[in-house]
């Protein structure tokens, strides 16, 4: 079954949930208002306070820092999804990816169990940041809680509008930054970590020794011909001793073209299809990882199954960077309703009379709302045709 039946079914039961049992939810903090469902508590704002007056002064002076950050990378996602114009309909830019859900079009998969786990790490530091902000800027948090609008799930840190609009332009900046910038930390972290592993816990624990496919995707020109768990040994002729040889070799594959494969169970032919993301390349529809072995010394020490854990460690924070660097940057987009138009909204009121701010706001998110609908349906038409 499609991942996507296994959400549906998901938010199906919740929703018939919530819908049936509505008054009584509603006593426990649930607000229900089709297509908007809502869970709201004030049992955290304790913590949050407790962060926030760990040093108060390193939050505002950090974020200070975050406020520039934000702006820049604003700027550079801003100047990479203009460019990404001319070739939208070939390669498009924006790509939707829910854990464990092949989307068509898209290049990225994640798998469902890391993918959930490095989803929870984007929206618990986000909104926890906008919180502890909050807090350092004196603005009261009203709650905190979970969101579903119709099948899109969401956290949120509802700080007291009056508050909010009492407050310093910068103060409000800070807040609005908060979120992004401990995404972009995180990353940070979980890279560093990552890199840890990789560079000095993988070559001291395992060797390379050639190319293991790790999934066939559906439909493709490889599906039910290969398999995943097979050693790739040589592709057109070619020995796949490591990642580069596989690299150089799958590069060269033109469409249409006889694509022969040599594995560790056997020979196998097909015709490659078009890549969805490049036409002029060819395409198996083959996810490919590097295989290793374990080490003597490390499989004498430690048998041929722990080690092996180091690799699902490495992967969990591989996601976990990954989602927090590409939401925490989208996030800063200049449009409105993200943190990036928020932003923006305030810098150019420092200058410019109001009626001319939102104007000016509304425009620029419209216009970066179309550019993002359009790589996403180009992309999602592109995998289907």
């Amino acid at each position: 079954m499609n991942g996507l039946w296994y959400y549906a079914i998901a938010f199906a039961i919740i929703w018939a949930i919530a819908l049936i049992f509505k008054s009584k939810l509603t006593n426990h903090g649930l607000e229900v208002n089709f297509p908007l469902l809502m869970w709201k508590t004030k049992r955290l704002r304790g913590f949050i306070d407790r962060l926030a007056n760990l040093s108060p002064k390193f939050w505002r002076w950090f974020m200070n820092i975050g406020i520039f950050i934000s702006f820049g990378a604003m700027i550079v996602m801003t100047y990479l999804l203009l460019s990404s114009l001319s070739t939208i309909f070939e390669t498009p830019s924006v790509s939707l990816v829910i854990p464990g859900v092949e989307i068509p079009g898209s290049p990225i998969y994640i798998p469902f169990v890391y993918g959930i786990i490095g989803l929870a790490t984007v929206l618990i530091v986000h909104e926890f940041s906008h919180g502890i902000l909050s807090r350092v800027e004196k603005i009261n948090i009203k709650s905190i809680g979970l969101l579903l609008f119709a099948v899109l799930p969401g956290a949120f840190v509802e700080p007291d509008e009056d508050d909010m609009n009492k407050a310093k332009k910068t103060s409000r900046m800070r807040v609005y930054a908060a979120g992004s910038i401990a995404n972009i930390s995180l990353f940070v972290v979980a890279f560093l970590i990552t890199m840890s592993i990789s560079s000095f816990v993988i070559p001291e624990t395992f060797h390379e020794d050639g190319i293991q496919i790790e999934r066939v995707l559906e439909g493709t020109p490889s599906y039910n011909i290969l398999q995943p768990g097979m050693i790739i040994e040589s592709l057109n002729g070619q020995n796949i001793t490591d990642g580069d040889t596989y690299s150089n070799a799958i590069s060269t594959l033109k469409p249409n073209e006889i694509i022969n494969v040599t594995t560790d169970r056997g020979d196998y032919s097909f015709k490659a299809g078009q890549n969805p993301n490049n036409n002029s390349l060819g395409y198996m529809g083959v996810q490919a990882v590097k295989n290793y072995e374990i080490n003597d010394n490390i499989d004498n020490t430690y048998g041929n199954t722990l080690p092996w854990v180091w690799f699902s460690i490495l992967e969990l924070f591989n996601w976990i960077a990954f989602l927090n660097l590409a939401i925490g940057l989208f996030n800063l987009l200049p449009m409105k309703p993200l943190d990036g138009g928020h932003l923006l909204e305030e810098l150019l009121d420092y200058k410019l009379p109001e009626n001319i701010v939102k104007p000016i706001v509304t425009l620029i998110s419209s216009f970066m709302i179309f550019i993002i609908a359009i790589s996403l349906v180009a992309g999602f038409a592109g995998g289907l045709f």
